[in-house]
């Protein structure tokens, strides 16, 4: 069944033509659930009946199409706006398509009737949509939890309402063409507190149901966005908190790695003695079988590798191991007297003394000896 349906919300935003028509803005149409009268949409048994409109049916294309050059009327007519009485009824149109702003549709309007327009500039500022649509009367929950009885579907626009009081109230009546169909309701004020706003809305916070005026659902909603805003900060800076943590654990672990590692490197004083004489002695064996051989600034194994180089030959060296190029050293220093650097100075010194001076000199010196000796 086609079901009427009006909705209201505030005309804004107006401004005069040169020609003096007056152009304006109105939201019309939102999406989410709103309250109807069960009497109103065919459940007489039901008080109240939560209607959901979808985005998905709210801005279908042909529903936002429907908007485009809507007739504007001075309250809902008796009856639909047809192209037989458009010009009876109309003081305006929507001027251009309609726009999704949010959760509402947005609609650019231009009033032409110069009653329609004093009656807005003295105050008749809410806009009033007629509109019909399919009810869907499956029940469900919205995806912000709120639970439905019906689903609009097929919404089409018919005209546009300038009302005082958006809400058509007990005079709305489905199926009945001499008052323009079902209005939603909201709560009516608090008997205890008579400056309560009666067009509240439902905001879902924490999973629980909140009526409240627009600014109020937009103060929540903007709250709601700092809450998780905030949270999200406090948990990136946990993290970032706990990374650095493991990044100082993790360096502070590869220096107490390095320090391990000099420490297993460093000297003492017993195992310095012995390199230096270990030195010594394979310094001293090279220089007894290659003398010339020079041995600063070179390794240990590399002086070996010359002195058995020097001794037998490169080709006994090359390519060979320094495990293999040590035992031929060793064995050929097995029976190597190593040279005393001192003795060898002083009997090279008697070398040449010898052969230098005369008979008399040995015999002044108390010395037995031949010269040439």
């Amino acid at each position: 069944m086609t079901t009427k349906f009006t909705d209201a919300a505030p005309i804004s935003g107006t401004r005069r033509t040169e020609d003096g028509y007056l152009i304006a803005e109105a939201r019309s149409v939102r999406t989410g659930i709103q309250l109807y009268r069960g009497s109103e949409v065919g459940k007489a048994d039901m008080e109240t009946v939560r209607v959901y409109r979808p985005p998905e049916e709210v801005f279908a294309q042909d529903s936002l199409q429907s908007f485009s050059h809507a007739p504007v009327t001075i309250d809902h007519p008796s009856e639909a706006v047809t192209g037989d009485n458009w010009k009876r009824l109309a003081a305006g149109e929507v001027s251009t398509a309609a726009k999704q702003d949010g959760e509402w549709i947005m609609l650019p309007l231009i009033l032409k009737d110069a009653a329609a327009i004093k009656a807005v500039e003295d105050g008749k500022r809410e806009l009033s949509a007629g509109y019909s649509c399919q009810l869907d009367w499956t029940p469900g929950t919205s995806p912000e939890g709120q639970e439905y009885d019906a689903v609009q579907r097929g919404i089409r626009i018919n005209h546009l309402a300038v009302v005082d009081k958006a809400r058509a109230g007990s005079r709305a009546r489905i199926g009945d063409d001499a008052n323009w169909g079902a209005s939603p309701v909201t709560p009516k004020a608090d008997e205890r507190n008579p400056h309560m706003p009666d067009n509240l809305q439902t905001v879902v916070v924490d999973g629980l149901n909140v009526s409240t005026t627009d600014q109020g659902a937009q103060a929540i909603k903007k709250l709601i966005s700092d809450r998780d805003t905030a949270q999200k900060a406090l948990s990136d800076a946990k993290a970032d908190h706990a990374k650095a943590l493991a990044d100082k654990d993790t360096e502070l672990g590869k220096k107490d790695a390095e320090i391990e590692d000099l420490k297993s490197k460093q000297f003492d004083d017993a195992k310095l003695d012995q390199m230096v004489a270990d030195r010594a002695d394979i310094v001293a064996k090279v220089k007894a079988i290659a003398p010339s051989l020079k041995t600063d600034n070179v390794s240990n194994a590399d002086l070996k590798k010359q002195a058995v180089a020097a001794k037998l030959g490169d080709e006994k060296v090359k390519d060979k191991s320094d495990d293999y190029v040590a035992g031929l050293f060793d064995h050929l220093t097995a029976d190597a007297k190593p040279r005393n650097p001192l003795s060898d100075g002083i009997q090279d010194s008697k070398v040449v003394v010898l052969s230098d001076w005369g008979d008399d000199v040995f015999a002044r010196a108390g010395v037995n000896a031949k010269k040439g000796a």
